[in-house]
Order: structure tokens, then sequence, then C-alpha cells
């Protein structure tokens, strides 16, 4: 093996071997397994001097071993080293057992009575490995056969539907349950003091230059109003927050900053200042919003009938 493959072809063929191993096998997410774990580093380093000094030490035994060697001893070495790896001995038995090949002196044992315009034919027996492979595909056939054709199995297209399916139904699953997926469908308003307090500390670190401290409307609406230029509500707000307001003059799309659970905090906490009064508001813009799910109230009013009117 070492005469086949030279030393500086067999290093790093072993090395990028298990080094391609381990990043399979790391899950390591967007960075490569050895830079996000030093560890993977420090064991590659490792395996690299190892890797280097065996073919070292091996290096040096193979050259005291010669040196103690006697000169026939030497000679023959040097003669089996000349010879090439089609006139090896082993080379010839793999070839032969594979091939089942006669040799050339048996050929006229093999000769059939074909002949044309001096051209003849030899018996030989089929190549093992054409045989065997011809018997598999046989029985392959066999069972694809009643697989698919008399057991009705699914075929590669019936298999990509039913896995397509599968997969939206997982996706669907996933959607239910992950933290982080919100969109202005499945919104709703928080009311918990840790998320409204949260939501504060969002507003005040991105929204104060627009919106004042208080709300109260600066570049942008005052947000305590009951006028909203694209819809109030958790609902309105979230879709507001995320995507952005008018083209070309409203707010910014925070999708880009802000993940969807802390829109809703600060959607949320906005919602909350509702009727708090700042001093020296804006002026409401947008129009007046009456939220479609609210329960509705029967004002019932009294009519006063002068008594003069009514006769008996």
């Amino acid at each position: 093996m070492k005469k086949l493959i030279p030393v500086y072809v067999r290093v790093p063929v072993i090395f990028f071997t298990v080094f391609g191993a381990l990043e399979y096998f790391i899950d390591s997410g967007d960075h490569p397994a050895f830079i996000k774990y030093p560890m993977v580093s420090l064991f590659l380093f490792v395996f690299l001097f190892l890797l280097i000094t065996i073919e070292i030490t091996i290096n040096a035994v193979d050259t005291i071993t010669y040196h103690l060697l006697s000169d026939e001893q030497k000679a023959k070495l040097e003669e089996a080293n000349t010879i090439s790896i089609t006139e090896s001995q082993w080379y010839k038995s793999l070839l032969k057992a594979l091939t089942k090949t006669q040799p050339i002196e048996n050929e006229g044992q093999l000769l059939l009575d074909h002949d044309y315009d001096g051209i003849k034919e030899l018996d030989n027996t089929l190549p093992p490995w054409w045989v065997y492979l011809f018997y598999g595909c046989i029985v392959f056939a066999a069972v694809y056969l009643v697989r698919y054709e008399v057991m009705g199995g699914d075929n590669q297209e019936m298999e990509l539907k039913k896995e397509m399916a599968q997969a939206k139904i997982d996706v669907a699953q996933y959607m239910k349950t992950a933290p982080d997926q919100m969109d202005e469908t499945k919104v709703v308003l928080v009311t918990d003091a840790p998320s409204l307090a949260e939501g504060k500390t969002i507003f005040a670190n991105n929204c104060i230059p627009c919106h004042r401290p208080d709300a109260g409307g600066n570049i942008g609406p005052n947000l305590t109003d009951d006028h909203w230029i694209l819809g109030g509500g958790i609902k309105n707000l979230f879709h507001t927050i995320t995507n952005g307001g008018r083209d070309g003059k409203g707010m910014i799309a925070w999708k880009v900053s802000l993940k969807p659970k802390e829109i809703q905090k600060v959607a949320s906490y906005v919602l909350s200042l509702q009727g708090s009064n700042p001093k020296d508001p804006k002026a409401p813009e947008g129009e007046l919003w009456v939220d479609p799910t609210a329960p509705k109230t029967t004002v019932v009013t009294a009519t006063k009938v002068d008594s003069t009117q009514v006769k008996k």
C-alpha cells in the first residue's frame, strides 16, 4: 500500500477524510465546526501531528531494518520493489478470481470449430462478476415486479406527494408551537407586567424620536388617542410595526430589527397608553377606530312626554 500511495498523498487524504467526517457529524449551524468549537481545531491539529509522527517513525523503522538485512536479502527486496503492479502475484491472483481466465498455453483446448477467414472463437467462461451481476438484476426485477405491479406499492411520484403532504402537516404543527413565528393573524394582546415592561424598554430604545417618551406624538402621530391612520388594535398595530407605515412617509418596517415577540410586547405597551392624556399631545390623525370585536352596548334614552298632550 505504501508503494501504491506515496506519503505526500496518503497523509492529506487521511487528514481531510477525518476532517470531512467531523464537519458532517457535528452540528455546528452556519459556522464550520472547527471554528465554532475550538476543541475540534485542537483535535485536528493533534491528529495531523500524530499522522506525520507515525509516518516518520515507520520510515525510520524501514531504514533501520533495511540496513540490518544481508546483501542477498537486500537484492531480493530491491527486485521485489522493481516489479510493477500488473506483474505482482497478488494482482494476477485477483484478476484470475474475477475473470476465470485461462493461461494462453491452454487456448488450444478452448478453440471451437468456428473459423471465419482465419478468425477463431474461444469458449471462455463468463467472468464471475458479470454472471453475479446478471443474476442480481434478475432477482431485483422479480422483487420490483411483485412490489410495484402486483402489490401496488407507491411509485416515486406518489412517495413525493405523500412526503410533501406530511411536510405541510409538520410545518403547520411547528408553527402552532413555535415561540417566535407570530404574525398579525395569531398575535394577542399581552397585559402582564414583565411583558409590558419589556415593551416599554423597546419603545424607549426605538420609538421616542418620532413619538416622544409619553407617546404624545412628534414626527409620528399621537399614540394615546383613539385615532389611527392604519387601524388600531393589537393585530393592526402589530402589522404596522412589522411591515412599516405608509409608503414614502410612514414608519420603517421593524421586522428587520425586532423579533415577532418583541413587536407583540411593544404593541401591547403602546395600547396600554390609550387615554393616558400626555401634556400638549399632537392633534389626532387618521380616523376614529372602534374595535369590531368589542361587545356592543345598547343605549336606552328616555323620552319626555307632555302630560297635556295625553288624552284619556
